[in-house]
């Protein structure tokens, strides 16, 4: 199994990592800096935004030096937690956040900002622009998250069992 998983682990991430790195490149090739191009009006749009922060334009100004640190460290953290996981759950949420983090580092260690392009409404509040790269980490901290969460809740409930026996 552990061959097999770093087979799948390192195709889907490569699958992923292409995904986000087309999209950006479709994007800048058809879309002008800060232009809007509505997909359904009032709710979801694309424009071309280049970011030289973190998540939603936070940190900008910090460096891609900096931003390379944390991306190189949180990898090889992922890569060690993916080597001891055998659960699909989590091992599916270390993909995604690999191969999320792996698409913005691309960006930034080549064009020094990262190509972010999708943009949503929540009621009359324009969600920060993000890419395809940001929805893999997300959905894949949620998944790392909600794993642990159900793991806490099962273990809690272990624990109460002991107890009253």
């Amino acid at each position: 199994m552990n061959k097999k998983k770093w087979i799948i682990g390192l195709i889907a991430s490569i699958i992923l990592i292409l995904l986000d790195q087309y999209t950006k490149l479709y994007i800048t090739k058809t879309i002008s800096l800060h232009e809007q191009v509505d997909l359904i009006e009032h709710v979801l749009y694309f424009t071309y935004f280049q970011n030289t922060g973190a998540a939603f334009s936070l940190l900008t100004g910090f460096g891609n030096v900096f931003f390379g640190i944390i991306t190189i460290t949180a990898l090889i953290f992922i890569l060690y937690m993916f080597k001891d996981t055998e659960n699909k759950f989590m091992m599916t949420g270390y993909i995604l956040v690999f191969a999320g983090a792996i698409g913005n580092f691309i960006d930034r260690m080549f064009l020094n900002y990262v190509r972010d392009f999708i943009g949503v409404y929540i009621g009359s509040y324009a969600f920060p622009i993000f890419n395809v790269a940001d929805i893999c980490i997300t959905v894949g901290f949620a998944l790392i998250l909600c794993w642990m969460l159900i793991e806490e809740i099962e273990e809690k409930k272990r624990w109460k069992k002991e107890l009253l026996k």
